[in-house]
């Protein structure tokens, strides 16, 4: 039987209208064409952008070939399910995103036939001075009122505009009507999923007009999937000091994934333990992941997938690396931040599902 060890993943990427070059300028992500990247998919099982193994005995797996061969090394026993559950991204916003919402689960299976929906999340990697989104219909806004906005593509007199700032993180469900951009680069964690309804009269591929009977057909399908009442803020998150120099950074948590942030300065290691599979992207200087009886490089920008069977790692500093994962609620995000001294309302920010020390996953 092949054991797992840590791999290093592929990337997909798409060239759509607002890319730019800050994902290997800013980054120092390589591998990557020279020309204007709005995203680079760094771990992915949608069928259209498969991501797969990069390197030794399985390079040229994809995830859904390593998950149907090795279900429970890779996810831990008590997984069940057909698809890895997981997508992370860069997303280049030099120019702005589309108005755009994803549906949430149950309406990603009663109206666009798919077995769930997608909830995701910005963690903001750079964003120049004065940068903003636009997340959330504005409070008091009704149905036929957005509407009539989106269709004069007066996003501003129903949407709400947040500043963002590095180093913030916003928890997105699914039925949020939103955009970011421009001069914004983002990491983004979701539910493997493309469903997307757009609110523009251009096409993110290539700028080109929408015809004015698709356009509407879009619009029908985007009033039936928002949600007005949803308006998500962003977060510091909450962070756990572990020793001199070194950090765990909780951005966001809810039942579809969890992200969080390590850093370790040059005294002493960062130290994990886990049950489950951890995606690990590097935002910071080439790191080595050491897990037991393997070292693996980790290159800027590149992603790591570690089999929840490795069960533990090491990273040596200086290290800033990002670790998107599924998690058991109560026991990987709550309890700790419960032992650090966090009352429940702060640990309850960080995304849905969470309530204090006995949250539901």
């Amino acid at each position: 039987m092949t054991i797992l060890h840590p791999m290093r993943l592929t990337a997909t990427t798409r060239t759509l209208v607002f890319g730019g070059h800050a994902i290997a300028e800013h980054l120092g992500k390589t591998g990557i064409p020279d020309w204007n990247i709005a995203e680079t998919w760094e771990c992915s099982d949608v069928e259209t952008s498969q991501t797969t193994v990069a390197d030794g005995p399985l390079a040229g797996h994809t995830l859904r070939r390593l998950l149907a061969a090795h279900p429970r090394e890779l996810m831990g026993p008590d997984w069940t399910g057909d698809r890895f559950p997981i997508l992370t991204k860069f997303i280049d916003a030099t120019g702005t995103l589309p108005v755009h919402l994803h549906a949430d689960d149950h309406t990603a299976r009663r109206l666009e036939a798919q077995p769930n929906g997608k909830t995701e999340a910005w963690h903001i990697l750079d964003a120049r001075p004065g940068a903003t989104a636009l997340c959330g219909v504005t409070r008091g806004i009704d149905a036929a009122r957005l509407r009539a906005a989106l269709e004069a593509q007066d996003f501003d007199a129903v949407l709400r505009r947040l500043p963002v700032r590095p180093g913030e993180t916003l928890y997105v469900p699914g039925g949020t009507l939103h955009s970011f951009g421009p001069g914004t680069l983002v990491y983004e964690i979701e539910q493997t999923s493309d469903i997307q309804q757009h609110a523009m009269r251009w096409n993110m591929t290539d700028g080109s007009a929408v015809p004015d009977a698709e356009f509407t057909a879009n619009l029908d399908m985007l009033m039936r999937e928002v949600d007005l009442d949803l308006r998500p803020e962003p977060t510091p998150g909450l962070k756990i000091t572990l020793g001199d120099g070194v950090d765990r950074l909780f951005l966001c948590a809810g039942p579809h994934f969890a992200l969080e942030r390590w850093r370790a300065g040059t005294t002493a290691p960062f130290r994990h333990t886990f049950h489950t599979a951890q995606i690990l992207t590097n935002v910071g200087a080439t790191v080595h992941v050491t897990t037991p009886n393997r070292s693996t490089r980790l290159a800027p920008a590149q992603t790591l997938l570690v089999p929840a069977s490795c069960a533990e790692l090491e990273i040596a500093g200086p290290a800033d690396v990002l670790c998107g994962y599924l998690p058991d609620l109560a026991r990987d995000v709550a309890a700790p931040l419960v032992a650090a001294g966090y009352p429940p309302h702060l640990i309850a920010t960080l995304g849905e599902g969470l309530h204090g020390d006995t949250p539901s996953r």
